[in-house]
């Protein structure tokens, strides 16, 4: 097995019409709504035909590509099937990279997502980050109560790059982190020269962050700051212990992903966002969030600013913040996340696994075409809600998804049935595969 790199599959029939429809799909500036379904059910069929632990599952389901009609009857394997079953389209061993879930150190107990190649994986987050991180911005945007609204445009629309700088370690130093791959390969396809990681051995080079937001400001250039949400509060105590702060030029944005727990601290979303804006000088709405698994291909990225709630909708379903903290509601600064065109991220209750009113809360289950080297439809155990337009004027799974937290009690519950469904199917001695 190879490391992730942003190289094209080793062996050229590798890369099928089914990988090369999709990739078109995903690079489409006008894709046909319709052709998600149909792309679907062939990546169900290819799924179900060379991923035998995914077969046996969804033949106890009673779910095969004669039966499946539409890609909402496809059966979810839970996310925590990935660290105790082998779930690849094709050898494991000619994999073109293993990402594995952070933790523990023994890889037998960390998820584990076979990529027989990665063209599929970088198409998916180069479009994403392009559309949803890098837009062109000469007019009035919208903005969090808190920020200015900026006159600005982007250098990056305009040049394709922008100087970027990466509080992670390079892929290279973590070959099975998609994480590190994820921003290696966004360094390589958008940045500029100059850009670079800062973390080596496990260590932040904070003087060297300082160092460039500086130099950044001094050259009045426009600097994207990345990282991990727990790396970015490590370095505002760095910044705040140090009486540092910038106002970094125009164009100059900031994207974290993961949790906001740090060594020193614990920070909500909105608190961070809060604190970058201060002491990076960077407006709240260009400090965005997004969301990913190791266990899928594609990232979900803020809407911001998040002016949605399903308990109080304005018109088109669209209203500002409020005060609300009950399920279904809104926390003040709270922002949904996009699905993009090539996935589809349905809120399902937790054990019928079918999908909940829409507005109502429920476990997260993704449909990702990018993801296909082991199974595109996962169950998470986050938690959300669909947010904005009613299913009526959008297909299902496409209203932007606002995330709060981790299952517990009955979700767990859910998770944990999921569970051993497919680790039952996966235990007969003689399986439902064998008897077809």
């Amino acid at each position: 097995m190879t490391t992730a790199s942003t190289a094209p599959p080793r062996d050229p029939a590798a890369f099928s019409l089914l990988d090369a429809d999709i990739l078109a799909f995903i690079e489409a500036d006008d894709p046909d709504p319709g052709a998600f379904d149909a792309l679907a059910l062939r990546l169900f069929t290819h799924q179900f035909e060379s991923n035998p632990a995914y077969r046996r599952y969804c033949l106890a389901r009673k779910a095969t590509p004669g039966r499946v009609r539409h890609w909402t009857g496809i059966p979810a394997v839970p996310l925590t099937a990935f660290k105790q079953l082998t779930l690849a389209t094709f050898p494991p061993e000619d994999a073109q990279a293993v990402f594995m879930t952070s933790g523990s150190t023994d890889p037998s107990t960390r998820g584990r997502n076979h990529h027989p190649h990665l063209s599929l994986y970088d198409a998916s987050l180069i479009r994403s980050f392009r559309d949803q991180f890098l837009p062109q911005t000469t007019g009035p945007q919208p903005t969090d109560s808190q920020s200015p609204v900026p006159q600005t445009t982007h250098a990056a629309a305009d040049t394709g790059s922008i100087r970027l700088l990466v509080l992670n370690p390079p892929r290279a130093q973590a070959p099975h982190s998609s994480i590190a791959h994820f921003f290696s390969t966004l360094v390589e396809q958008f940045g500029t020269p100059d850009s670079r990681h800062l973390v080596h051995d496990g260590t932040l080079d904070v003087a060297a962050a300082i160092s460039a937001c500086a130099d950044a400001e001094a050259r009045n250039e426009p600097l994207a700051i990345l990282g991990t949400s727990f790396s970015f509060v490590h370095l505002l105590d760095a910044m705040a212990a140090a009486d540092r702060s910038f106002r970094l030029p125009p164009g100059s944005r900031v994207l974290d992903t993961g949790g906001f727990k740090g060594k020193s601290r614990d920070v909500s979303a909105t608190e961070l966002r809060h604190d970058l804006s201060q002491r990076l000088g960077v407006p709240a709405h260009l400090c965005r969030n997004y969301y990913g698994m190791t266990e899928i291909s594609t990232q979900y990225y803020d809407r911001a600013p998040l002016v949605a709630s399903p308990t109080a909708p304005t018109a088109g379903g669209i209203s500002q913040p409020g005060d609300h903290t009950e399920d279904g509601a809104l926390t003040p600064g709270e922002r949904a996340k996009v699905v993009p065109h090539w996935a589809r991220l349905v809120v399902v209750d937790p054990l019928s696994r079918q999908p909940v009113p829409h507005g109502e809360p429920g476990l997260l289950m993704h449909m990702d075409l990018a993801n296909i080297g082991s199974c595109m439809a996962v169950l998470s155990d986050d938690l959300g809600w669909a947010i904005g337009p009613e299913p009526g004027s959008t297909a299902l799974g496409t209203a932007d998804v606002v995330l709060r937290g981790r299952a517990a009690g009955t979700e767990a519950r859910g998770c944990s049935l999921a569970l051993d469904e497919i680790l039952s199917a996966n235990r007969t001695s003689t399986s439902a595969e064998d008897r077809r």
